[in-house]
């Protein structure tokens, strides 16, 4: 412990192990990157080189807050990256699709995986902005530092799409009629 000039002990937030870290944090890290990519494959490799790059930056991390916050970031961006390298067609195959990692009881199975098709067929930005405040249920200000854009710009593609989504969705239930 160390004392400052007036006599004071300056308190040190320790920061837990690699492991206790993953463990603490891989079902959001995977989370994240498989509603982003679609795909449980190449979420499980964003998954790892995110955590690889947390091994590799730990000693510079000040907090656990300042880990959760950059491991959210770290996961978007490299989803982002890796959706922009493998383009893929957005409609994917329901079967295809994973459920979220937290599932509310009581919900409806088919509107979820449809929800879920809706969610990726958007662009990498929305969708980003809507799986982090929707699925990790950040606020605008939260996802605006995460992905280093404005307020303003984070509530505008939320607005936006949850407007798409509805009118998709809208012309999905339409069609299904009994």
């Amino acid at each position: 412990m160390s004392s400052s000039p007036a006599g004071q002990v300056a308190e040190v937030e320790l920061i837990p192990d690699f492991a206790s870290l993953l463990r603490q944090h891989q079902r959001m890290v995977f989370t994240i990157a498989l509603h982003m990519v679609r795909d449980p494959m190449a979420a499980e490799e964003i998954a790892q080189d995110v955590f690889l790059k947390l091994h590799q930056e730990l000693r510079s991390m000040k907090s656990s807050a300042h880990i959760e916050f950059w491991l959210r970031r770290v996961a978007v961006h490299r989803a982002i990256d890796y959706e922009r390298k493998h383009r893929h067609d957005p409609n994917v195959a329901l079967e295809e699709l994973q459920m979220p990692a937290k599932e509310e009881p009581g919900t409806d199975p088919f509107l979820a995986r449809r929800l879920q098709a809706l969610v990726a067929s958007l662009p990498e930005k929305a969708r980003a902005v809507v799986v982090l405040r929707y699925q990790e249920e950040l606020m605008p200000e939260e996802i605006a530092a995460l992905l280093r854009i404005p307020v303003g710009t984070v509530k505008s593609h939320l607005q936006r799409s949850l407007a798409m989504l509805r009118e998709k969705l809208g012309r999905t239930l339409g069609e299904v009629s009994l």
